[in-house]
């Protein structure tokens, strides 16, 4: 088998890492371009037998899979470039939620699948979000659900739906880190505890309220009922907490959506001016 990445910045490394440390890909069946040769060459020193070329065309040729890995404004380029080596029998993958499935599908001959990871998966955590194309077969999608599930839990949803389960699945962990280092500094500066330590158990505390929910079913309200009671000290700083944030993530949703929509505008354009060269 040979399995083709395109692309070896932030996204396109964790992958190749994340499936090879879980067995699901061999290194030697991996081929990878890139345009900085700096990070095809760490990718080569970290996994033995990974090839790496200098042309997209080289990384797509005779791949079962071709993982395109590149920024939504790069697309047009890499498909004009790969598109007379593709044949319908490959599957290509892009994990970039503005490019539609219905434009690659009018510009290259293969099967398509959109499938969006997540910075956790490189831990074998967190979802991967499922969009599949209208030429792949039952058996293709089985083929790319058993190879994700070995880094992630696969979620499908549809196309409508990327932007916001996106920014629970994927751009969470920024935000979610975001609010957990102001309460390591909150705890910093009020008591004067070791960042170190703080970070610690902000850490474990973090993974074991997500076992928590997820091993005994248990909601978010259902979770803050089980550690506070009423007149308690959680109770009180709950209450604190809810008056200075609520609103916040309707801001932070209405923020992503807007700059989505942009996004999907220009990549539209950039995937369309294909046609009207």
């Amino acid at each position: 088998m040979k399995i083709g990445f395109i692309g070896a910045g932030s996204m396109g490394s964790l992958l190749v890492g994340a499936f090879v440390r879980a067995g699901a890909m061999r290194p030697d069946d991996i081929v990878v371009s890139s345009r900085t040769v700096n990070k095809l060459f760490d990718l080569a020193d970290q996994y033995p037998g990974l090839q790496t070329v200098t042309t997209n065309q080289e990384a797509a040729l005779g791949a079962d899979y071709l993982f395109l890995c590149v920024k939504p404004l790069d697309f047009r380029t890499v498909l004009d470039e790969i598109s007379p080596v593709l044949t319908s029998e490959q599957i290509v993958i892009s994990i970039t939620s503005p490019v539609k499935i219905l434009s690659l599908e009018e510009i290259i001959p293969c099967k398509v699948a959109k499938i969006i990871p997540s910075v956790v998966n490189a831990v074998g955590s967190g979802a991967s979000l499922f969009i599949w194309g209208s030429r792949l077969t039952a058996e293709d999608q089985a083929a790319l659900w058993n190879l994700f599930s070995a880094i992630s839990e696969p979620i499908l949803i549809s196309e409508e739906e990327v932007r916001v389960a996106s920014d629970i699945s994927s751009c969470g962990p920024a935000f979610l880190a975001c609010l957990l280092e102001q309460f390591i500094d909150a705890a910093v500066i009020s008591t004067g505890m070791e960042r170190e330590t703080a970070t610690e158990l902000a850490c474990e505390m973090m993974l074991g309220t997500a076992r928590l929910m997820l091993e005994q079913s248990c909601s978010p309200i259902e979770l803050q009922a089980k550690v506070s009671v009423p007149g308690g000290i959680t109770a009180a700083a709950l209450e604190v907490l809810r008056k200075t944030t609520r609103g916040a993530f309707l801001q932070v949703l209405r923020t992503t959506h807007e700059k989505f929509a942009e996004d999907l505008d220009r990549v539209d354009y950039s995937l369309s001016a294909r046609e009207r060269t």
